[in-house]
């Protein structure tokens, strides 16, 4: 059954909820003039109602029971915020022009994350839309919106959001974000979007109001976990299957990431995400084109990725954050919270070869055996970054790596990213060294809440980056330091760093070795004394060695490569990356003894 209001046509709109709690189930108009038309129960709970001269535009609540009026849980458009009325939209209405798209191969994706809020000063949907030729310029050829489900006020993350379907106001609504989408595919981008499924944010939330939505058997960390297994879960999977499917059918999106979805606590023969699985690939056979699932999941469970008839949940891909974490440690010393467990060369070699870091390994951060063996699965289901929405904004100072790292670790790392065998994934402004930090920002309008907030960061911040002063989540201000200074994108260092992706992008997609994501043909070598690690990546076309050196030192090696006409094609160290001293030949011989220059990579191919 498909909760909420569908717009019909000719003034007609027919209405589905979810309310087995009560007894009776009202209609009640509230814009453009207020009336009341009972709904009809057809049985597991939910209630329906087909009512004429209803337009698009009109405002209603639900009644229930004779009193309380509670905003729809499957509204598609909340105008005036979270505890206003909900909105009926003819989804229909829109003319698309994306006819001929039929997507982007997963392993040739160059994801861009962004938050819609904070990538323009104006700060919608519309406004993301002039810059899509320069993202496409630089390589980027998906971009990924975190979460605009409805949220309190017009500042936040995303992850407070209440109302799954519906469109955020205040970024420009489901008409603002169809031309969004409608644009990425004229522009030969695909679009992807980050939904949450595992918690209902804190202030909005009338979903108990309505029927089991929670269950008390578990506890999650954001309180009581969503009803995926118990008694009348049925109804609560069904809301979130129909929502995935929304966005791909009505909005037209090309992939979802599903949030932390280790917390969707679901211990039922069939899990939701196969479930998930299974329905959204229904959908890619009856559209003829192919819907991406990725998982962020801190379990490094390979279950996620396996196929559905071998007993996986059927994922597309997954987050690997254990490749950004290596990472970060290499290239900033850190080595507080989690960070702990990293700092070595071979287990970012190993992320490379293999994917997951820890493969039922001992963590001393979490003091037990994690994860598991993903040297199997191919590196197209591993999304990586160097640097992400968590991993800048639950620092205390919202910290990029160009506030930690220098110049040349900002090349280093990109080389890292790019040059993998998986899927890339840079943050907003990552190309061009941004200054601006990205800070956490809400704008709750509960009082007890946004103190409940503040102390709950300054907790999180307890493991982390304790040197500042703790920045006010709910301030504008907060959020005003968080938007991008996109003009300096062509200024001094931050358009070299720019070009320096750019030709990354441009090397990984036309050499044959990069080009393909094919962990099979691929050798990483530590050599941990030096912090130096030996890249080797090859096809019947090509091959291409890397020297990656994260040493403060100058380091002298004997790669012993394979013999071959192996040529230098891109050196961190020259001039033109504003380097200082390149001491790498521009040809190799066999056998032969070099010297890297600290913190810098070369790269070079036969």
């Amino acid at each position: 059954m498909d909760a909420g209001a569908f717009y019909l046509g000719g003034d007609r709109c027919q209405f589905t909820v979810w309310a087995p709690l009560h007894e009776q189930v009202t209609v009640a108009v509230v814009s453009p003039r207020g009336r009341l038309m009972p709904m009809e129960a057809i049985g597991s709970g939910y209630w329906q109602l087909t009512a004429d001269a209803i337009a698009p535009g009109t405002q209603y609540f639900y009644q229930l029971d004779d009193d309380t009026e509670r905003p729809d849980p499957a509204s598609q458009f909340q105008p005036d915020g979270v505890h206003g009325p909900s909105q009926v939209v003819d989804q229909t209405a829109f003319s698309w022009h994306d006819g001929q798209w039929t997507g982007i191969p997963l392993d040739e994706l160059i994801i861009y994350e962004l938050h819609t809020g904070t990538f323009t000063p104006e700060g919608t949907f519309e406004a993301i839309i002039p810059r899509l030729p320069d993202l496409k310029a630089l390589g980027v050829n998906a971009i990924e919106l975190m979460p605009i489900a409805q949220f309190p006020g017009n500042r936040n993350w995303g992850y407070d959001g209440v109302y799954p379907f519906a469109v955020q106001s205040s970024y420009g609504g489901p008409e603002g974000l169809k031309h969004l989408v409608d644009a990425c595919h004229q522009h030969g981008m695909a679009i992807a979007l980050d939904v949450v499924y595992n918690h209902f944010g804190p202030e909005g939330s009338y979903f108990s109001d309505y029927g089991p939505y929670f269950t008390e058997k578990y506890k999650g960390i954001w309180g009581s976990a969503l009803n995926f297994d118990g008694a009348q879960s049925y109804a609560v999977r069904n809301y979130f299957l129909q929502n995935a499917l929304y966005w791909f059918d009505t909005y037209h999106f090309d992939m979802l990431r599903l949030d932390a979805t280790d917390h969707i606590i679901d211990l039922n023969a069939k899990h939701f995400l196969q479930e998930l699985a299974e329905r959204v690939a229904e959908l890619s056979q009856q559209q003829g084109r192919k819907f991406y699932l990725v998982a962020e999941n801190d379990v490094n469970d390979v279950r996620i990725l396996r196929e559905l008839n071998e007993g996986g949940y059927g994922m597309d891909a997954q987050w690997n954050d254990g490749f950004h974490h290596c990472t970060h440690t290499l290239l900033t010393g850190e080595q507080i919270g989690y960070y702990q467990d990293y700092g070595k060369c071979e287990q970012l070699a190993k992320a490379m070869k293999q994917g997951f870091v820890f493969s039922w390994d001992y963590s001393p951060f979490r003091d037990r055996w994690h994860g598991s063996d993903s040297s199997a699965l191919p590196g197209q289901q591993f999304v990586v970054c160097i640097q992400n929405h968590d991993q800048i904004g639950n620092r205390m100072l919202g910290d990029r790596l160009t506030h930690l790292v220098s110049f040349e670790s900002l090349k280093l790392g990109a080389a890292v990213l790019l040059l993998s065998p998986n899927v890339p994934l840079l943050f907003m402004g990552e190309e061009y060294g941004e200054d601006a930090p990205f800070l956490y920002f809400v704008s709750h309008t509960d009082p007890n809440l946004v103190e409940a907030v503040r102390a709950g960061r300054k907790r999180e911040f307890a493991h982390f980056h304790l040197e500042g002063e703790y920045i006010d989540p709910q301030a504008e201000e907060t959020f005003q330091r968080s938007q991008l200074r996109w003009e300096t994108r062509n200024e001094g260092k931050h358009k070299v760093l720019r070009d320096l992706y750019q030709q990354l992008i441009q090397l990984r997609r036309t050499i044959p070795a990069l080009k393909k994501l094919d962990k099979q043909n691929l050798k990483a070598t530590a050599l941990e004394d030096e912090k130096l690690l030996l890249l080797h990546r090859w096809s019947p076309e090509s091959q291409i060695y890397c020297f990656m050196n994260f040493s403060q030192s100058a380091v002298s090696f004997n790669p012993k490569m394979p013999d071959a006409k192996w040529q230098k094609i891109l050196d961190s160290a020259d001039e033109k990356w504003l380097g200082s001293n390149p001491t790498l030949p521009s040809t190799l011989v066999l056998d032969q003894t070099l010297k890297i220059p600290p913190i810098s990579f070369a790269l070079y191919q036969a």
